[in-house]
């Protein structure tokens, strides 16, 4: 069997917001901005990995999704519980640098982790838990 990641998705509750935290603090290239019934989704990934996508979507985008649901969604998302992407990187101190210099939310700085990784982690403008780990 042949698999890869092809799409994933993080909700987002600020377009704008967003788009300037993935497109110009993690560079990352814009693929689709797609609006639709006054809902936005934007598709986003890194320039040299063109069959790798996130889609940011707004938590309302689910028409199969409860108003209490919706609402609890909110409040993870809120606290930044909801949802998660980790990123790897060989430079973890330098991408760390370079991304507190761009103004991105510190959540934590490098770390050896018990476990025997080497990360650190920031939130994206919907809460979203961003780590990145370091690859050697």
């Amino acid at each position: 069997m042949d698999l890869t990641i092809h799409t994933t998705f993080l909700p987002h509750d600020d377009a704008d917001a967003s788009l300037a935290f993935y497109r110009d603090i993690l560079g990352f290239e814009v693929r689709k901005d797609v609006g639709y019934g006054g809902l936005h989704w934007i598709t986003v990934g890194p320039v040299d990995q063109p069959g790798t996508c996130i889609v940011l979507e707004p938590p309302a985008a689910d028409p199969g999704i409860t108003d209490d649901e919706r609402h609890t969604v909110t409040e993870m998302m809120a606290k930044g519980t909801y949802a998660r992407l980790v990123l790897a990187t060989a430079d973890l101190d330098g991408t760390f640098e370079q991304l507190v210099a761009k103004g991105a939310e510190v959540v934590q700085e490098p770390t050896d982790q018990p476990y025997g990784v080497r990360d650190c982690a920031f939130r994206d403008p919907a809460g979203n838990l961003i780590r990145i780990n370091e690859v050697r």
